[in-house]
C-alpha cells in the first residue's frame, strides 16, 4: 500500500501538472502570439518557446502567411449603366499581430468582406469599356482602396485581381458587331491611303515621264516586251508620227 506522504505527492503532481503545462508556450516561425496579462495587452512573443504565468497569461497566435481567398461573385452595375458579374482572387497577410487581435475581429473574414465591398464600389465607379481593355489599372485601384481599409488592422494587401468578367449576352453581341465595325473602318482607311499613296505615285511618274523627251516612248516599247515575254501572242504597235518622219530624213540623209 502507498504511504501516505507518496499520496500526497501523487496529488500534487496532479493538481501542478496542468499548472506547469501553462507556464510556457511554442511558437511556430510563421506564428507570433500577443500576450494578455489580467486583461491587459502585453508584448507580442515571438518565434520559440517562451514563458507565461499561469492562470494569469493569456496568448492568442496569429499566424503571419499569406492567405489566398477567391472571393463570391458580385452583381453589381458599372457607371455606364451595363449589369456584371464580377469575382475575384485575394491574397493578404498579418503584419502587425497585436493590431490585428485588439482592433478586428475574425480578422480574415473581416478582409474578405472589405474586398467585396471595395469590388463593387471600384466596379460601380469604372465603365465597361475601361474594365474590359485596361484591368490592370482596375486591379490596382481595388487594392489601393483596399490596402487603406485594412492598414489601421495591421494587414497588408499583397494583390487582388479579377479573375472573371461576365457581361448579359445581348452586351456580348453589342461589343462584337462594335468590335467587327471598327476592324472594318480600319481596312477602309488602310486601303484608301494605299490608294492615295498609289496615286500620288503615278502622279509624280507622270510628271517624270512627261517633262523627259521619249521617256513615255521607252516606256511604251518595254510594255510591248514584256507583254510578248508573257504572252505568245502577235502584237500591233501604233508608231508615233514624229518618229516615223525622223526615220525617213535619217534615211535620206
Amino acid at each position: 500500500m502507498l504511504s501516505g506522504g507518496l499520496i500526497v505527492l501523487v496529488i500534487l503532481l496532479v493538481i501542478l501538472l496542468p499548472t506547469l503545462l501553462k507556464a510556457f508556450g511554442i511558437n511556430q516561425e510563421y506564428e507570433r502570439a500577443v500576450l494578455f496579462r489580467l486583461g491587459r495587452l502585453g508584448e507580442s512573443k515571438g518565434p520559440g518557446w517562451y514563458w507565461l504565468l499561469p492562470w494569469v497569461d493569456r496568448v492568442v497566435k496569429v499566424d503571419l502567411r499569406t492567405v489566398t481567398s477567391v472571393l463570391e461573385t458580385q452583381e453589381t452595375v458599372t457607371r455606364d449603366g451595363v449589369p456584371v458579374k464580377v469575382n475575384a482572387v485575394l491574397w493578404f497577410r498579418a503584419k502587425e499581430a497585436v493590431r490585428v487581435v485588439t482592433t478586428v475581429q475574425n480578422w480574415q473574414s473581416a478582409v474578405i468582406q472589405a474586398a467585396e465591398t471595395a469590388m463593387r464600389d471600384v466596379i460601380g465607379q469604372s465603365d465597361l469599356d475601361g474594365m474590359l481593355k485596361d484591368r490592370v489599372l482596375i486591379n490596382q485601384r481595388l487594392q489601393e482602396m483596399l490596402a487603406r481599409a485594412c492598414e489601421h488592422w495591421g494587414i497588408v494587401v499583397d494583390s487582388i485581381e479579377m479573375k472573371d468578367l461576365d457581361i448579359p449576352e445581348n452586351m456580348q453581341r453589342a461589343i462584337g458587331r462594335e468590335a467587327e465595325a471598327i476592324r472594318e473602318k480600319r481596312a477602309r482607311i488602310i486601303k484608301a491611303e494605299g490608294e492615295k499613296e498609289a496615286a500620288e505615285t503615278l502622279a509624280a511618274a507622270a510628271a517624270m515621264i512627261g517633262g523627259t523627251p521619249g521617256a513615255l516612248e521607252l516606256r511604251r516599247l518595254q510594255t510591248l516586251t514584256e507583254i510578248g515575254v508573257e504572252h505568245n501572242s502577235t502584237i500591233i504597235a501604233m508608231m508615233p508620227v514624229e518618229l516615223i518622219e525622223a526615220a525617213k530624213k535619217l534615211a535620206g540623209g
